[in-house]
């Protein structure tokens, strides 16, 4: 195991390790992004909208977060670029990170994704330029998760060639809408498709919102969404249309046209299929939302790191000063297992983000069950990267004692501004049931919709057999895994493949249970197809749960398997063993409970814990020093602090002092 304090670890060798591919990105927004880019603590929501909104015209050319463009746009046709801009973005104010992914993501990603050739060379270049701001506006007071069911309706004319958009009811509104409230000027609209008296299904328009001067456009009323708890910046609005006028060439017609006369095509025959193949090409949005939020993760976790490292709270009968927080193994409990998971967690998110800019940078056309798979993994780990943060980000802030409760340490608005994050582009627990749906019927056409789960002949036609999908190194796994002896308790706890084997195992078996559920459901509750499903829903979800804790894993085992520097790999290595470990440590329940681990074993593990606990500790602040996050970034009154401490602590260790410990 390297030691730190012996300077065996290249932090630039760790650094690279992190910032992959993209690394380039990631240096252009460090040297780029000043302190005029960061958060103003203490301003009303409309100092925040007017600051966020001037900084996002004046955010460098060479950042790239329009990278995603076609390059005769102004982008770059760099779709992991984007991603990872985003990202870097959500480091230094997540309201700027927002605002900016509702202009480039979603507004300006529909328009590229769900448009044609004319839309393109209509808008793409302004949109990119920032000289058109738009909304995406999905989202309705009644229906948020469940899109197919949206209320907005936009019917074609044939008499006048245009459709008449328009909101039926209050529910249908469109709601919490970013850019609506004050920059907006179009809107993706989201509606029912209604031609010549039959309904399409949910398709997207193009527009107009507010004429030149900012003024509402006629049929057209908008609201601000009002005082919420974090994101000031973000102009969250509401828009409802009166029988609006929108002309035939404004429907995104890429996967749905309509001809003058009103007769519809579209090169998808099935209206589910069509749908979900239309929300596919936005998957973008929700890798965004899951890297960022991990990204403000990062920033919390240093945060607190680095306090720990400089922060004395009681001492020992045997010495004349106070100990570190890091040293002891509470603290110890609550940051290095939470660092432990983000690690994993970001070495799931760029396997994703190269994933998907495979799949979606070609020019070429996409694989469809490519598509399917990506789409899985983003929403699985959406889920996982947001409630990760909300539950570290609230840790560090405990962990930071009442100095993390002040708004200049940074840690009460990363809590606040990453809040929502569980329940945007995709409700966590619908999320999941995703996941857990592909699992569980390998059912690709219709990815996404839960309808037809209850039905009687639920079984027969769609559960098959599992096959597990492997993430990128699935040879690396599988020869791991099948070199882990037939009894377990000759194993040791931190075997890689052992490891590897109990997620996996864990994963089969819940998959396995849920299927005979709905099996013995679909027998019994023939005329009840929606019991059918809800009486297995928690065990749906721990099923993705499972799936997902998996996919991190191995993500990171392939991570370390391609680092080259040795002191790295090892440490890493041991990172690894604590991420694994505390995850069946806090699961361990269910593994005693299905005899994958005895009461001795199970009491092993959590010593074994321990011992990793010890072993990192002189390298936590190594581990998020490894982040690279600029100090300016960090915007945290209390590690101004550091270099006087510091400069105390070395005085007093001169002195012999036996409790230092080096940081």
């Amino acid at each position: 195991m390297p030691d730190h304090a012996s300077g065996r670890i290249d932090l630039a060798r760790l650094q690279e390790v992190l910032d992959g591919p993209w690394a380039e990105v990631r240096n252009a927004h460090r040297k780029h992004l000043d302190a005029r880019f960061l958060p103003v603590y203490g301003e009303t929501g409309d100092q925040a909208r007017e600051r966020i909104t001037r900084l996002l015209s004046e955010l460098p050319v060479e950042l790239g977060i329009a990278s995603a463009f076609p390059m005769e746009y102004g982008g770059r046709s760099d779709v992991g670029g984007s991603i990872v801009a985003t990202e870097m973005l959500a480091q230094v104010d997540l309201s700027l990170m927002v605002k900016a992914g509702v202009q480039w993501g979603l507004f300006g990603g529909a328009v590229a994704a769900l448009g044609t050739r004319r839309h393109h060379d209509a808008y793409l270049r302004d949109i990119v330029s920032g000289r058109i701001f738009g909304c995406f506006a999905m989202t309705e007071t009644g229906h948020g998760s469940d899109v197919q069911q949206l209320r907005t309706t936009c019917t074609y004319d044939p008499q006048t060639q245009t459709f008449d958009l328009h909101t039926p009811h209050e529910a249908a509104r469109k709601d919490y809408i970013g850019n609506a409230a004050r920059d907006g000027r179009m809107a993706v609209v989201f509606a029912q498709l209604i031609a010549n008296g039959r309904r399409h299904g949910v398709h997207a328009w193009l527009v107009p919102i507010r004429d030149a001067q900012g003024k509402p456009l006629p049929g057209v009323t908008i609201g601000d969404a009002g005082a919420k708890a974090g994101l000031l910046g973000v102009d969250n609005g509401r828009l409802s249309f009166d029988h609006v006028q929108v002309p035939r060439d404004m429907l995104l017609d890429r996967y749905g046209q309509v001809a003058e006369d009103g007769t519809y095509s579209s090169p998808i025959e099935n209206d589910s299929r069509r749908f979900f193949t239309m929300l596919g090409t936005l998957v973008r949005g929700r890798v965004s939302v899951g890297g960022a939020a991990s990204a403000a993760t990062r920033s919390a976790l240093t945060i607190a790191v680095r306090y720990g490292d400089i922060r004395r709270q009681f001492g020992t009968p045997d010495a004349d000063r106070e100990v570190l927080l890091n040293d002891y193994l509470a603290h110890q409990r609550k940051l290095l297992p939470a660092l432990a998971t983000t690690y994993a967690l970001h070495f799931a998110q760029a396997e994703l983000v190269a994933a998907l800019d495979e799949v979606q940078g070609g020019d070429g056309p996409v694989d469809e069950h490519r598509q399917r798979e990506l789409e899985s993994r983003a929403a699985g780990l959406k889920a996982a990267q947001t409630w990760h943060a909300t539950r570290t980000i609230q840790m560090c802030r405990e962990a930071c004692g009442g100095a993390g409760y002040l708004s200049e340490n940074r840690l009460p608005s990363l809590k606040a501004d990453t809040d929502v994050f569980t329940t945007f582009e995709g409700d966590n627990t619908v999320l999941l049931q995703l996941v857990a749906k592909g699992l569980l019927t390998g059912h690709r056409d219709e990815f996404g919709s839960l309808d037809g789960w209850g039905r009687a002949s639920f079984v027969a036609e769609q559960v098959r057999e599992m096959v597990l999908e492997r993430t990128a190194a699935r040879s690396l796994i599988e020869r791991l895994v099948s070199a882990v002896p037939g009894r377990d308790e000759e194993v040791a706890v931190t075997d890689r493949g052992w490891q590897l084997k109990a997620f996996e195992d864990r994963e089969r078996h819940l998959l396995d249970g849920a299927v005979r559920r709905l099996r013995n459901g679909a027998a019994t509750k023939k005329d009840r197809p929606f019991d059918i499903f809800n009486d297995v829903q928690d065990h749906v979800l721990a099923v993705a749960a499972a799936h997902v804790d998996r996919v991190a894993l191995e993500a990171f085992v392939a991570g370390i398997e391609d680092i080259a520097d040795p002191a790295v790999r090892a440490l890493l290595s041991r990172v690894c063993d604590l991420y694994a470990l505390s995850v069946i440590e806090a699961d361990k329940g269910w593994f005693l409970e299905h005899g994958r681990l005895t009461p001795a074993r199970s009491k092993a593990i959590t010593g074994v814990v321990n011992g990793l606990l010890k072993e990192l500790r002189p390298h936590m602040r190594t581990l998020v020093d490894g982040f690279a996050i600029p100090d300016t970034w960090l915007h945290a009154a209390i590690l101004r602090e550091e270099p006087r401490r510091q400069e105390s602590m070395a005085a007093h260790d001169a002195a012999g002092d036996p409790q230092a410990v080096p940081a």
